[in-house]
């Protein structure tokens, strides 16, 4: 685990809307932690925010536009993608427009202001989306797919494929985020010259221009219909018979590809966690990107908390012969078997239930189940090596409950589970007193869970 992050300070952009052609302001603020990616717009009464979650998500018609009621921003996700990459967690986005601006269409301008104002780290831990297993969405239709598989770090795969002569196969990626700002940040959004007539009848890139899209002649027409096109831009007309790249020299052979990265990234950061996990995405776009984000934060919502990762191959944090220095529980009463994580407010514990406990004599003869108050004690056991591994002379400490809410019990335990304890201290302890939230887990899922609320005495 780690800490959650926000910027040091404020900072703003200034440029044109890619689809209003409105002049925007866009400044980051820093925020508190907990706080999440909101977005605020400033010209409208009240200043209304929207989080930047995958639930919010309307429309993903050349962009990914977030909605709240009859408030939207578009084109959000250059912004948010740089975010991600930069680990930042919390941080407060203010707009004067019903978009945020193009600018050169990459995400340059956003990694180059928050390199230059720095970032905090903050007290609270960073919340992961842990992928267990193999993801996989995909759109028949249009041959898009994305696969998300279990990795211990984050990676982005992209393929992307079109039936022009100019653009066609290309392939990109990422396997550390650390590379963001020099790989993939300046990669520019891009457009066919095809596709431009048909969004300019849509009422849409009425800011688009050779200076923010990389721009793709691939399919030759007449002289006198690409001036008609370059008048309705206001730009040059150029030789209609040369195919190419109108906008310049690429900033990356595989520049479209790399584009194509960045938007993946920006979406999928609307889950609102960071993740575990390796993408590989073939012919993406912002729909299926926002559907996936979409179908991962409804898995999220069905349960308050992720189950924790356990690999049993690494040695414990705290085993049980540390356990037994710190906790004056003894057979058949001490219920945690080691300690996997522990932070300054989160403590990860284990117990291994056998059919040889001693409960299960009499709990039941015939349905052995794990009495609910026996998880309750082993959270709360859990918990109280929380708060005694960070005293000094901790043996002479002990831990008594002063009141247990709200105890919910999901699903039997029964032998030969491997029950996980996630305890969590909100705030830091006051006059001796702690106040935690615990989750017990099965197979990743919440089988119990109840809050706590403790005194630390010393032994006489």
């Amino acid at each position: 685990m780690s800490k959650q992050k926000t910027i040091k300070q404020s900072f703003s952009l200034q440029g044109k809307g890619l689809h209003t052609g409105l002049d925007i302001t866009l400044t980051f603020v820093p925020a508190p932690q907990n706080h999440g990616i909101k977005i605020k717009r400033v010209d409208l009464d009240e200043n209304p925010l929207i989080d930047a979650l995958a639930e919010n998500v309307t429309h993903t018609m050349r962009g990914t536009v977030l909605q709240k009621g009859d408030i939207q921003v578009s084109t959000v996700e250059h912004a948010l993608a740089t975010l991600y990459a930069f680990g930042i967690d919390n941080c407060m986005l203010e707009v004067n427009a019903p978009e945020f601006p193009i600018l050169d269409g990459s995400a340059k301008f956003y990694v180059e202001k928050i390199q230059e104002v720095g970032i905090e780290m903050q007290s609270a831990e960073k919340d992961y989306f842990i992928v267990r297993k193999k993801i996989e969405y995909s759109i028949p239709e249009t041959g898009a797919k994305i696969t998300i598989l279990p990795d211990d770090t984050f990676s982005v795969d992209v393929h992307i494929g079109f039936k022009s002569p100019v653009l066609g196969n290309q392939f990109a990626s990422l396997d550390d985020l650390a590379d963001f700002a020099t790989e993939i940040a300046s990669a520019r959004t891009f457009v066919f010259v095809r596709e431009i007539e048909p969004l300019i009848n849509m009422n849409l890139i009425k800011g688009g221009d050779l200076k923010n899209a990389v721009v793709i002649y691939d399919e030759i027409m007449p002289q006198e219909n690409m001036d008609i096109l370059a008048q309705k831009l206001h730009q040059t007309s150029i030789d209609a018979t040369k195919p190419g790249y109108l906008s310049g020299a690429l900033n990356f052979e595989n520049e479209p590809a790399r584009h194509k990265l960045l938007d993946v990234i920006g979406d999928l950061s609307l889950i609102g966690k960071p993740i575990k996990g390796k993408v590989i995405a073939r012919y993406p776009g912002h729909k299926i990107n926002t559907d996936l984000a979409k179908i991962i934060r409804k898995e999220l919502k069905k349960q308050e908390i992720q189950s924790p990762y356990y690999d049993d191959t690494v040695a414990p944090v705290l085993d049980v012969n540390a356990i037994r220095k710190l906790l004056p529980h003894r057979w058949p009463f001490l219920m945690v078997d080691k300690v996997i994580e522990k932070h300054d407010n989160v403590i990860i514990g284990v117990k291994n239930v056998t059919v040889n406990e001693t409960f299960f004599m009499g709990h039941f003869p015939d349905e052995p189940v794990m009495p609910g108050v026996l998880l309750v004690e082993a959270m709360a056991q859990t918990g109280g090596l929380l708060v005694l591994h960070g005293l000094e002379d901790a043996e002479k400490y002990s831990t008594y409950f002063l009141k247990i809410d709200n105890v919910k019990f999901r699903q039997k335990v029964v032998p030969g589970d491997t029950v996980i304890f996630h305890l969590e201290m909100p705030e830091p302890m006051r006059r001796g007193c702690a106040i935690m939230k615990g989750h017990a887990f099965v197979g990743g899922k919440v089988v119990a869970e109840a809050e706590f609320m403790a005194q630390i005495v010393k032994n006489k």
